[in-house]
């Protein structure tokens, strides 16, 4: 990237990565369907802390500080990765899951029992979409490890001020 440092790169995609994952997943459960099961969730809050951490270091101006956040904020990532390459190895059957299924439910009385047999069954050791043979997680893991190490050491190598 002409006129970005090395660090203010490291910045974006600390912002941009997370984000970026988070409309994907978004779009998948609200325009495509892909409801998500639990492990999806938690592989989500990671992301929301990295981008809120990436968009406080953009008002910071204290190197060190703003170093701080980024880094975090990529740990924050690596953690959704590890997550999300947990997940993909109970879908793919290499190891058990920690939960049981989830499914999202609402209301009160009649409603309440309806909208429980009405809910679709959200299994976590079950891929509800694939690409070349790798899940959402599958891709989550990829991404998020591979932004989260991309992300470290481009501030590693970034002049120290």
């Amino acid at each position: 990237m002409v006129g970005v440092s090395r660090f203010g790169a490291a910045h974006w995609l600390a912002f941009l990565l997370p984000a970026g994952l988070l409309a994907g997943a978004y779009a998948s459960q609200y325009f495509g369907g892909l409801y998500p099961c639990e492990m999806c969730w938690w592989q989500r809050y990671p992301h929301f802390e990295a981008v809120a951490l990436a968009f406080i270091a953009f008002f910071v101006r204290v190197p060190p500080y703003r170093h701080a956040l980024v880094a975090l904020a990529a740990l924050g990532i690596l953690s959704s990765g590890l997550i999300g390459g947990f997940h993909a190895g109970v879908e793919y059957g290499w190891w058990e899951g920690l939960t049981a299924c989830t499914s999202t439910i609402s209301g009160t009385g009649d409603e309440l029992l309806k909208s429980i047999m009405n809910a679709p069954l959200i299994r976590c050791d079950v891929a509800p979409w694939t690409l070349f043979g790798i899940s959402l997680a599958g891709y989550n893991f990829l991404l998020s490890t591979g932004g989260a190490i991309a992300i470290l050491f481009m501030i590693w190598k970034s002049p120290k001020i």
